[in-house]
């Protein structure tokens, strides 16, 4: 068994014991949000049967078209598509984007630069086939100001008359900022309407579903798109996606996503839908055990004399916590604490790497059941400065107490 020291406890017990009001707020959160999902099951009388496997075009799926409508419910939807067939997040909003966008038409990011893995889809970055900007499709962005909010003013005096999309990215990925609530993007979402009433807003929403009491969908966006191995899939969806949003919307991105003319009425699965309801029910549970996770990490690294964004007592609008260190081996030297204290893999060493989709290496812990699930405890940074590392997730707030400790003789013993 590995040995946690007396000072780490007592450190990590110190930075819980500041955080009684914060975790009151999380509970009250998690509470409203249970009872928004709770009420989406037992409105569309979900049943055992609803968990059946189907296979071939999957025609009259009950299971799948059901679990869209409980998402759409639970999202503040009109319309969901929750698929297995969605490899990632990046996927899902992909697809989203590229459904609604034809040659010639432009995309706005009203939040800077894309998370890494979306910059080569859309084609901000490299040549990469089949990426909108070989498609035709323009890519135009609005840095944020130097606090980290979004340039309203800048976007009420954008001037391109071809934007059909306006783009939002919710959470903070690889960026030093703050992820943004609902209050700020409802304010910048309601200024571009009024700049592009024949636009669609776009919101990157993984990191951020049941973090507030409400969803973007709630606040002026019209489609949102996420992963299901993050927040809405409750740690047990072991793969998939969805989008949500308006109901013509969400019909036009099916038609990407399957063949046009079919769109979201056919698709089998094989598998069994109940780990994707049951993941949707443990949800609001799930991610506000990462929150309070993240928000002792916060503490701790303070008490430490970390740098840390959000703040351990921040109102929070995404599970991730962000950290930074002095120089690349003590980046690492952490996430290799996190990789100890796994469930799974716990005896690997992760060392930075060349990742798929990302410019710089990147050293990534993720001892997790489900392969890349970031509801399960990780955290990962990419080499490059200032040398920061975001962690995320925790099934259980007990994992992250453990996790802490461990990470905390870590960061006092090089």
């Amino acid at each position: 068994m590995t040995e946690i020291t007396d000072r780490a406890r007592e450190i990590v017990w110190e930075a819980e014991s500041a955080l009684d009001m914060v975790f009151r707020r999380i509970d009250a959160i998690e509470m409203a949000v249970s009872q928004r999902v709770l009420s989406a099951f037992w409105d569309e009388r979900v049943s055992v049967r609803h968990f059946a496997p189907t296979n071939g075009y999957g025609y009259d799926d009950i299971g799948r078209d059901t679990l869209d409508r409980v998402f759409a419910r639970a999202l503040h939807a009109e319309s969901a598509l929750v698929r297995p067939q969605f490899v990632n997040g990046t996927h899902a909003i992909f697809t989203a984007l590229a459904g609604l966008v034809e040659p010639g038409d432009t995309i706005l990011s009203i939040t800077g630069e894309p998370y890494d893995t979306l910059v080569e889809a859309i084609g901000v970055r490299g040549d990469a086939p089949n990426s909108l900007g070989r498609m035709g499709v323009s890519f135009k962005k609005i840095d944020l100001l130097e606090g980290g909010a979004i340039d309203c003013e800048s976007i009420r005096g954008f001037g391109d008359a071809s934007v059909k999309v306006v783009f939002a990215q919710r959470s903070r990925g690889y960026a030093w900022r703050e992820a943004f609530g609902m209050q700020a993007l409802e304010r910048a979402f309601a200024i571009a309407h009024e700049r592009f009433p024949n636009a669609v807003v776009v919101v990157d929403n993984c990191y951020g579903e049941f973090v507030e009491a409400s969803e973007p969908t709630a606040h002026g966006a019209d489609v949102a798109a996420g992963s299901l191995i993050k927040n809405p899939g409750g740690g047990l969806a072991p793969t998939g996606g969805y989008v949500a949003g308006k109901k013509d919307l969400v019909e036009r991105i099916a038609q990407r996503l399957t063949v046009p003319g079919m769109g979201g009425e056919v698709g089998s699965y094989a598998g069994d839908y109940r780990l994707f309801y049951q993941g949707l029910f443990l949800a609001p549970h799930v991610t506000a055990q990462c929150v309070k996770g993240a928000a002792l990490f916060a503490r701790m690294f303070e008490l430490l004399g970390l740098p840390t964004m959000p703040k351990s007592d921040a109102p929070r609008s995404d599970i991730i916590q962000a950290v930074q260190f002095q120089d690349a081996e003590s980046l690492v030297r952490f996430c290799q604490s996190i990789q100890k204290a796994a469930p799974v893999d716990s005896y690997v060493s992760p060392e930075p790497w060349d990742m798929p989709g990302y410019e710089d290496q990147v050293v990534m812990a993720a001892g997790t059941f489900v392969q890349g699930a970031t509801t399960e405890l990780s955290a990962d940074g990419p080499i490059r400065p200032p040398y920061t590392a975001y962690v995320q997730g925790a099934l259980t707030y007990a994992h992250a107490r453990i996790a802490a400790m461990l990470a905390c003789d870590t960061l006092l013993n090089p």
